[in-house]
């Protein structure tokens, strides 16, 4: 796909020019991110493509290896007109700044996602508000399977979304354990959402687009490699409040996912298994050595997560009710349907309330229980 022309209506500069960099350069480029940080997107993207540095404090030899790196992929770069065409496909661009990105991803600093690719209804940014990474070994035994699969449900069936990387063995169990308690599950994949990768998921990563979200920082088309999984596994990471290891080796790809929840300061959780089996080491040494939390069960996940996640919603828990919520979000509460969704611009009409508002008292309400997404919109949550 050719580049260039102008920008389209349907997509601003800035957001043209994020799309272009998942195109350009592989995820997590600590130059590029901190160029788009100093710079901004278009600015940056402009530069590139004039053959320039954008800020002239960061010229050097390797700083122009960095540009010659990126201007490679120069032709591969879509026009603005074929990103906006994607929206048509069911696949949505969402950059940081945009009501749907979770604000978590700024832990990653210069590190964090240029913009991510969507597939699915759900929003991103509220199903991460509570939610747990399940992830493990892909050659899980039937033991792994089984306690992903039901700690997975369990969490769903209490208004918990369950994030995990789409793979064979305890993150196929764990979609499917949420997807069967009626749960929102997020796949967050090392290529394209509309790639399916493990061929053999192609009616799983379906369903989780049903019911949740398939989510990439590659473009519709790339293709996963090895070193894509061990990138992707960051955002894992950061996305949720916390990680459960269920069955991992030593040298288990879970475990690079546990070390980025650990460097971010995420709670870190492990379940025990077998002191014979091999795929038990991971977790024992994640709970000897790196002080994670012995769980098993849903129950335990929930106590270990709640006060973090209800921390980064600025909630207030359930259990102080209604009278404990402030004028605001008390306003929202009060203007959300009990059964079919309610758009956040409906409710703002209701209550009175402009659209930030709206969005920031809808995820203090869904952390703190009273909410959820449902079709349509927002509606108070069944209990």
């Amino acid at each position: 796909m050719a580049g260039g022309g102008q920008v389209s209506a349907a997509i601003d500069e800035e957001s043209y020019a994020r799309a272009a960099f998942s195109y350009l350069a592989e995820p997590g480029d600590l130059r590029l991110g901190g160029l788009i940080r100093a710079c901004g997107a278009a600015s940056t993207l402009a530069a590139i493509k004039a053959g320039e540095l954008p800020d002239p404090a960061s010229a050097g030899a390797a700083a122009m290896r960095a540009m010659r790196r990126w201007r490679v992929r120069l032709a591969e770069v879509p026009s603005p007109d074929e990103v906006a065409d994607f929206c048509r496909t069911g696949i949505r661009l969402v950059c940081p700044g945009d009501p749907e990105w979770p604000a978590q991803l700024s832990d990653l600093g210069d590190g964090q996602p240029y913009a991510l690719w969507l597939r699915g209804r759900a929003d991103l940014r509220f199903s991460c508000l509570r939610s747990v990474a399940i992830v493990g070994s892909r050659a899980a035994t039937a033991y792994g399977s089984y306690v992903a699969s039901e700690l997975a449900a369990s969490v769903a069936a209490r208004g918990w979304a369950v994030i995990s990387g789409g793979a064979y063995g305890v993150d196929a169990a764990a979609h499917r354990g949420a997807l069967g308690a009626d749960g929102v599950t997020v796949a967050v994949l090392a290529c394209g959402v509309d790639v399916p990768y493990p061929v053999g998921h192609t009616e799983l990563l379906d369903a989780i687009a049903a019911q949740g979200l398939v989510v990439s920082e590659w473009p519709p088309g790339a293709n996963a490699t090895r070193l894509r999984f061990l990138v992707r596994n960051r955002v894992i990471a950061a996305l949720a409040p916390g990680t459960l290891v269920i069955e991992a080796g030593q040298r288990s790809g879970a475990l690079n996912s546990a070390r980025h929840a650990r460097d971010l300061n995420r709670r870190l959780m492990a379940v025990p298994g077998p002191v014979t089996s091999d795929l038990s080491a991971g977790c024992h040494y994640l709970i000897r050595e790196w002080q994670g939390t012995l769980v098993t069960s849903a129950a335990e996940v929930i106590e270990c997560l709640s006060p973090i996640a209800a921390g980064s919603a600025q909630a207030l828990p359930a259990a102080l009710g209604r009278d404990a919520l402030d004028q605001e979000t008390a306003a929202v509460l009060d203007a959300l349907p009990a059964r079919r969704g309610m758009g956040p611009g409906r409710i703002g009409h209701q209550a009175g309330l402009e659209p930030g508002t709206v969005l920031r008292c809808l995820g203090a309400l869904a952390a703190a229980g009273f909410a959820e997404r449902c079709e349509g919109g927002w509606r108070l949550r069944r209990t």
